[in-house]
């Protein structure tokens, strides 16, 4: 089985586009917190949250030209909260990232 690093890297490859990154890092809280409000709140802000969130993933997607990751493996449902917590983590930070020649990468601030 692979390992996390590299469906992370895998994950990163399909989201180059920092518009698609935003898209992501606002629309799978949204998917969180529709599932939440679901079955603890109203339903129809749950249903209005949950299918925003995912038309947030698929516009981005759209800009970018690709599919999104899950359709490789169900797997990346769960990578995906992952790598939007990494995301803005590192911006909280001020640390940025840069491609390495193995094809993952590594914080500007390990330097």
């Amino acid at each position: 089985m692979p390992s996390l690093a590299h469906y992370m890297a895998q994950y990163d490859h399909e989201h180059g586009f920092t518009s698609n990154k935003l898209l992501h890092a606002v629309g799978i809280p949204m998917i969180f917190a529709g599932i939440i409000l679901l079955f603890f709140m109203k339903w129809i802000w749950g249903a209005g949250f949950f299918l925003g969130g995912w038309a947030l993933l698929f516009l981005g997607h759209r800009m970018e030209g690709n599919h999104p990751a899950f359709f490789q493996g169900p797997v990346y449902l769960l990578v995906g909260p992952i790598w939007v917590a990494r995301e803005v983590w590192m911006f909280l930070l001020g640390t940025s990232r840069r491609s390495t020649s193995e094809g993952t990468t590594r914080s500007t601030a390990d330097k």
